[in-house]
């Protein structure tokens, strides 16, 4: 306004706005307004002009911050955090919101995302599992609840796999134990009792009897003979004889399936070998006899080949 109306009914003498000001209302002001400068981080949306101000707003990456009605600064866009995502965008007028991943949960203090295993609660059983660079109270909280509950179950898991391994132990040597008690009962006469009985310089009743055989007999009877071989051979060597006597594996195999007798089946053995070269009548070819003298040589038994060299009076 440059001067005022002097009557009624007169206009009052206004002129425009210069340049650099402006006047938006209808006023009696004698000055206009000065044009805005836009600050910092802002950018110019409209230039000043005579009936408006300059329209300024916060340039990309910088959202509003309102400070009163009128005054304002542009502040930094926020980054989501860990385990967070973009649930609105930033904007000119409105920052960055942010919420949880599916599967997480925020903490009282809204600060961090957690890890959520069941409803947001701490209970003994259902303990949310929080991030471990968080520092969240609540989160630590939890965190510790899950590690002592995992070191209890690992604790009884290892009680349990010791206790059966302990009971299949205990029971794999029951059954062991009562395996060897029943072949025990069954077979009184096993390869083990033979073997501390039958042993050269142990003597017993049976191998006495049959060493006072009639000496310088050219022929001997079958069974007198395989009697005193099993007396004079130690037990783990009499399968031995026997394959250098020509008897096969299978025949020693059928023999020891035939007879739960150890010393039995040891005579079955001799006695295949001993029939292949018998006479009629069980009478002993006398070749057959210098065979076995010189194979129990071989097995460095001098001992039982000199004895039947003696019994049966031949060189």
């Amino acid at each position: 306004m440059v001067e005022e109306c002097h009557a009624p009914g007169q206009r009052t003498n206004c002129i425009p706005c210069p340049t650099g000001q402006y006047s938006d209302n209808i006023n009696f002001s004698h000055t206009c307004r000065g044009c805005r400068q836009c600050k910092k981080h802002n950018v110019v949306v409209s230039k000043c002009q005579r009936d408006r101000d300059t329209i300024c707003r916060c340039e990309d990456g910088y959202y509003k911050s309102q400070i009163d009605s009128q005054a304002y600064f542009c502040n930094k866009c926020s980054l989501c955090g860990a385990n967070e995502r973009i649930k609105e965008a930033c904007t000119p007028e409105k920052n960055t919101v942010c919420e949880c991943k599916p599967m997480y949960y925020r903490t009282v203090k809204k600060y961090y995302c957690c890890f959520l295993m069941c409803p947001y609660s701490c209970l003994i059983l259902y303990v949310p599992l929080c991030s471990f660079y968080n520092e969240d109270p609540d989160c630590k909280k939890c965190l510790h609840n899950v590690i002592g509950v995992a070191a209890v179950a690992l604790v009884l898991l290892v009680l349990v796999a010791v206790i059966t391994h302990l009971m299949t132990k205990w029971s794999i040597k029951k059954k062991l134990l009562k395996s060897a008690s029943q072949t025990f009962d069954v077979s009184s006469d096993s390869c083990e009792q033979t073997l501390l009985t039958s042993w050269p310089g142990v003597p017993n009743t049976e191998s006495i009897e049959l060493t006072f055989m009639p000496q310088h007999s050219p022929l001997s009877s079958v069974s007198d003979l395989i009697y005193m071989v099993l007396d004079q051979v130690p037990v783990m060597q009499v399968k031995q004889l026997v394959r250098l006597l020509g008897v096969k594996d299978t025949e020693i195999e059928q023999a020891e399936l035939d007879h739960r007798s150890c010393r039995e089946a040891h005579y079955q053995m001799l006695k295949l070998w001993a029939e292949r070269g018998s006479r009629a009548g069980g009478l002993l070819h006398l070749h057959l006899l210098q065979e076995l003298v010189v194979e129990l040589r071989k097995m460095h038994l001098e001992k039982a080949a000199e004895e039947l060299e003696t019994n049966f009076g031949f060189q």
